[in-house]
């Protein structure tokens, strides 16, 4: 593995970061706030490290499959840990162990905060905050593949770390092709939903974070109430309509943007998705309105949203659901595992690992009664072969034993059961909230610095997929 590869690279990442705390220290200046000085170091810093290894490091052609899995792990700590500088240096609320867990969140897009007053921060740090949702969306490294000089053979190295077998499926694209389109996609969607916001009453600046923490399903608000603060229907509207899209397969929604066959009108993973979202909802409004919490409408509205927040792993709320019903609070966990799908900025175990377990559950009973057949799971048009369902099935198995024993883990530093069980799928998810002492409109604030440390390994471990890191890991010690 040659180093001098990754260092490269590397820099490119940090570059990229570097830009966007300069636009953050821009904010900060303009509005006269303490965060100028955090924000212009923090830039300072990235462009000093950034640019060392592009200026004395020679450009390569190709890259190994293992420089390319260093490049994507060791580029997401690396972001991580630029992202708590402007935290630590502007102090307040942020510790080292919070302001690890506040980036790591930020990044991986899973919006759990250590934060108790959200809007004491000054805007050029919240800009800051809500900017890690963005970047660390589609991924740091696709945004960087797109401005990198390098060959065909890297560009796809690269991306075929980055992106799972599963959410290639609706990628009929080359490499460069697809870094492209997941591109154009979350560009034109966060500039969308950013002009929709504004025209229904948001400020440009709220509007413009609520987008970024939107579409990179993310839940970072710049509100203590998050989405609670506006009281606007029309607000909530928009923001389930992206939350959904933003859970969606993004070759999908190109394709159907560009009249191609495979669209999100003939996914069948898409309808199931939808008609899954649309049964926990109803459910969900059912057993408040009888309840006596809301009437029939309030009840409709509430669930829709927090439905399809936890369902596409963003974590917006407009209510606190630790006071809801125990049957509304489990299918609201329910959501919390299964979260979107596979080639979409959301997290989690996601939607179609779902749906090829019951294919294969399904196809294992018709295997009982015809022992002989030869038989395979179809999604669409595609086969799915039995390499592809056997990772998919191991990749379940392992992401559930890992949300149970982080939940051990936390119970033994003496958090309680169910605040421990929801933090830990709440993180490894990257959803966000949880249940407890972290619900909807609580936050992470009171956990011990080392139950902090555990989550945002969870965090990470959801972001990159479990066996990305455990390769990366199983690669180092053989090397």
């Amino acid at each position: 593995m040659k180093k001098e590869i990754i260092i490269k690279h590397l820099g490119f990442i940090v570059l990229f970061n570097g830009a966007f705390l300069f636009l953050a220290w821009i904010i900060s200046v303009f509005n006269h706030e303490t965060s100028s000085i955090p924000l212009l170091f923090s830039a300072l810093i990235c462009l000093i490290f950034g640019l060392f290894p592009l200026i004395f490091v020679e450009p390569t052609e190709n890259i190994s499959f293992n420089e390319g899995l260093a490049i994507v792990v060791i580029g997401w700590l690396i972001t991580c840990l630029i992202g708590m500088l402007p935290y630590i240096m502007w102090g307040g609320e942020f510790s080292i162990i919070n302001a690890w867990f506040e980036s790591v969140s930020g990044y991986t897009t899973t919006g759990s905060t250590i934060l108790n007053n959200i809007e004491t921060l000054p805007k050029g740090l919240l800009f800051w905050r809500s900017s890690t949702h963005w970047i660390g969306g589609i991924g740091i490294i696709l945004f960087v593949l797109l401005i990198l000089p390098q060959s065909k053979n890297s560009q796809l190295t690269i991306v075929n770390t980055e992106i799972s077998q599963l959410a290639k499926m609706n990628f009929q694209y080359r490499s460069k092709k697809i870094v492209r389109v997941l591109a154009i996609v979350y560009i034109s969607l966060t500039l969308l939903e950013t002009i929709l916001l504004t025209v229904f009453g948001m400020s440009l600046f709220d509007a413009v974070n609520h987008s970024f923490a939107t579409i990179a399903t993310g839940g970072f608000s710049t509100k203590n109430m998050s989405i609670a603060y506006f009281n606007s229907t029309s607000i909530e509207i928009i923001i389930i309509v992206f939350m959904l899209l933003s859970g969606m397969h993004f070759g999908l929604i190109y394709g159907t943007l560009a009249r191609r066959k495979e669209n999100i009108f003939r996914s069948p993973i898409v309808r199931s998705f939808i008609i899954v979202i649309l049964i926990g909802i109803v459910l969900v409004a059912i057993k408040l309105y009888l309840s006596g919490y809301y009437s029939w409408w309030e009840s409709v509205r509430n669930a829709a949203f927090q439905v399809v927040s936890l369902g596409s792993t963003t974590g917006f709320a407009t209510k606190d659901t630790a006071s809801w019903p125990y049957f509304t609070q489990m299918i609201l966990i329910y959501f919390t595992i299964q979260c979107a799908m596979v080639g979409s900025t959301s997290g989690g175990l996601k939607f179609d690992r779902i749906y090829i377990l019951l294919k294969s559950l399904w196809k294992q009973v018709k295997l009982v009664h015809h022992p002989r057949a030869v038989l395979s799971i179809r999604i669409g048009n595609v086969n799915i072969n039995e390499q592809l369902e056997r990772q998919t099935l191991l990749f379940i198995v392992v992401y559930i034993v890992t949300f149970f024993t982080t939940t051990l883990i936390l119970t033994m530093m003496n958090v309680d059961s169910f605040t421990a069980f929801s933090a830990s799928i709440a993180t490894i998810g990257n959803v966000g909230p949880g249940f407890e002492n972290v619900s909807s409109l609580g936050n992470f604030s009171s956990l011990p610095g080392a139950a902090k440390l555990v989550l945002t390994l969870n965090m990470l471990l959801g972001r990159l997929e479990i066996f990305n890191i455990i390769a990366f890991f199983i690669l180092r010690k053989n090397n």
